[in-house]
């Protein structure tokens, strides 16, 4: 008799193989099954660790070039791009390598090839059937792609084949201003390269706080970005070693010519359910492709469940991780749950974007009486100190029990900054409780301290 799982797993994303880590850890004998040759999906392999490392990079390379110079060190900098793609790869290899070692020291049995739900219970990988009391479909998203422009990620790539680019382009075109657009653009934009985004909408970072996404254009502005709003890419024709995209505005009119080396498509990203045997199966989907479920991550199919990005909300890993945790625990008779309401997200440009709850548009929305408390790194002694002074931190509480409902951050270290918030907010504590947190001096998060006393018009800096 085949060997049987108390749980199959479809994907090791970030979702997939921290829910089959916990899920060992809880007693649950556990399979999961994999396509590619790496564990860790889009994120580890083709999307945020590589990312990151390049802009880490190419953050050090702009301060050599920029502000070195400023604090008196003398430096003659330049750019081994092939040496820099390396350094890229290695950070790959060691983050997908630790999954693997995970998976040995949990006891989780890896299967490689494309799985396929044969029925509830049955998971077929090749010519072999998984036997399962539960199976989970965390298979992730892949990238969203324009009608009429082919990516053959060379000349038009995605996000993957922008991150595998063999030499740097003199000028390169973004469709998409989000989040991938923005970072993989500064990424270029530092080595040299003249970056103009286009964007469908009137303005940058669609979904965040419109303060801080204005204020962040201009940022990026200065740092040699060109933007074109309220904008439509029609049509993309290669021709002696360029693209040319045909633009019109959003409201339509005529068209004109934009001309770069390599053109980005960064429009986001659809759930990934192709290959899976879903409409056999009976799983139901809702109208933009994504797996229904409920509460527990159950859809209407017993004992098959989904999480990360091919469910609802935001496409984000640490989303997708802390669903993972809770479907294992649901799995084991615990109570699994994840607070929709306090999920960061962060951009990792220079400087960071990064916001915690609803954004000021939001609140005005959903008729909430809210008070702001706003604080610029321009007065923070440790950003003046470190030449990082652009950007702002906005706390945003409830008017009648100083509750923190949000936070949203332009700056230095953003992303880091934000999570004092999140666990405040996790415990649902005040902007009272946050300015009257005593602070370390110098440094950054006294920026988030202020603002909190900014909402009763008391910071002392500002």
């Amino acid at each position: 008799m085949a060997e049987a799982f108390d749980v199959t797993i479809i994907g090791t994303g970030p979702g997939g193989y921290v829910c089959a880590i916990r899920a060992a850890q809880l007693g649950l004998k556990v399979a999961v099954v994999e396509k590619r040759a790496s564990h860790g999906g889009t994120c580890l392999n083709v999307g945020c660790i590589p990312s990151k490392a390049l802009l880490h990079a190419t953050e050090l390379y702009a301060e050599s070039k920029h502000a070195f110079a400023k604090m008196g060190i003398v430096a003659q900098t330049s750019i081994d791009f092939p040496k820099m793609m390396g350094f890229k790869q290695e950070a790959i290899d060691g983050n997908t390598k630790g999954i693997d070692f995970l998976f040995k020291k949990n006891k989780v049995t890896v299967f490689r090839g494309e799985g396929k739900i044969v029925s509830p219970g049955k998971v077929m990988v090749g010519e072999q059937v998984i036997e399962t009391k539960n199976i989970v479909i965390a298979t992730g998203s892949d990238v969203a792609r324009l009608k009429g422009i082919e990516i053959d990620e060379q000349q038009i790539v995605s996000s993957t084949g922008a991150l595998e680019l063999k030499k740097v382009p003199d000028t390169m075109a973004v469709i998409g201003a989000g989040v991938i657009g923005l970072e993989l653009g500064s990424v270029y934009a530092r080595l040299g390269t003249k970056v103009m985004v286009i964007e469908y909408l009137d303005r940058i970072l669609p979904g965040m706080d419109a303060e801080v996404a204005k204020a962040f254009q201009r940022i990026l502005q200065k740092q040699g970005f060109s933007f074109k709003l309220s904008s439509k890419v029609m049509a993309a024709k290669k021709a002696k070693g360029k693209v040319s995209l045909s633009v019109e505005p959003a409201a339509g009119g005529t068209a004109e010519t934009i001309e770069a080396d390599v053109v980005l498509v960064a429009v986001g990203r659809v759930p990934y359910t192709e290959g899976l045997g879903l409409a056999e199966a009976g799983v139901t989907l809702d109208p933009k492709g994504r797996i229904e479920v409920d509460h527990h991550y159950a859809t209407n199919v017993a004992g098959i469940h989904a999480i990360g990005d091919v469910i609802k909300g935001p496409m984000l890993a640490h989303k997708a991780e802390d669903e993972g945790i809770a479907m294992a625990e649901i799995l084991a008779g615990q109570a699994g749950h994840v607070n929709y309401g306090v999920i960061p997200g962060v951009v990792y440009t220079s400087p960071e974007v990064a916001a915690v709850g609803p954004t000021e548009e939001d609140l005005k929305a959903a008729g909430v009486d809210y008070k702001v408390g706003k604080f610029l790194f321009l007065a923070n002694g440790r950003a003046k100190a470190n030449q990082t002074t652009d950007g702002f931190v906005k706390v945003l509480a409830d008017a009648r029990t100083d509750r923190v409902l949000g936070c949203h951050i332009v700056g230095p270290m953003a992303g880091e900054l934000i999570h004092e918030v999140a666990v405040l907010m996790e415990f649902g504590g005040s902007a009272e409780d946050l300015a009257r947190t005593c602070h370390a001096h110098p440094t950054l998060s006294e920026a988030v301290k202020e603002a909190a006393l900014s909402v009763a018009s008391r910071a002392i800096h500002a």
